[in-house]
């Protein structure tokens, strides 16, 4: 049985949800996004108390795997239409500095050339102060997406500790050579 699928998803009340045959609309105060289910495999209820609950079908080793990925899939659409998730990425460096232009981010990384990075249309990046920035949406996979794909620009390394972190992030500092 699978830990994570048992459990019921409570549904705020600033969110709406309709089931369309093979798909799932969620709309909340953030937007609207849609999620398709496999309604041969797995049969979604919503209770009176505002529970969604999904169940299989029939019950086998695949089906069990994907019980609990479709429930997490579903939980985090209801998170992310009702409040949205953010990162906050951390830059450590001298004259490490970031700026929007247009609908770009601009970043100073150290190296002889800016760097620039194309924002997709469903997530939000905001720059506080030069050094530290907010990237939020409403989908938790492209959030998560758009700020490794920063971060990868400018590692951070273990000797001075220079780079892009996401903010709580611990980077295992290394000594330096002894003499």
């Amino acid at each position: 049985m699978s830990k994570i699928g048992k459990k019921k998803i409570l549904i705020p009340k600033e969110v709406n949800l309709s089931i369309n045959g093979g798909s799932i609309d969620v709309k909340g105060p953030f937007g609207s996004k849609k999620i398709n289910l496999n309604t041969n495999l797995f049969e979604v209820k919503i209770s009176k108390n505002n529970e969604l609950s999904i169940k299989p079908k029939r019950k086998n080793d695949d089906i069990k795997k994907m019980w609990g990925m479709n429930r997490s899939l579903l939980n985090n659409t209801v998170i992310g239409v009702n409040k949205g998730f953010v990162k906050t990425l951390e830059m450590t460096g001298v004259g490490y500095k970031a700026a929007i232009k247009d609908n770009s981010l601009n970043l100073q990384l150290g190296y002889s050339h800016g760097t620039d990075f194309d924002i997709p249309k469903d997530v939000k990046i905001s720059v506080e102060k030069q050094t530290i920035i907010n990237i939020s949406g409403l989908d938790k996979q492209l959030v998560g997406t758009v700020a490794s794909k920063i971060k990868s620009f400018r590692p951070s390394e273990p000797y001075k500790g220079k780079g892009i972190k996401e903010k709580g992030e611990h980077i295992l500092r290394k000594e330096g050579k002894k003499k």
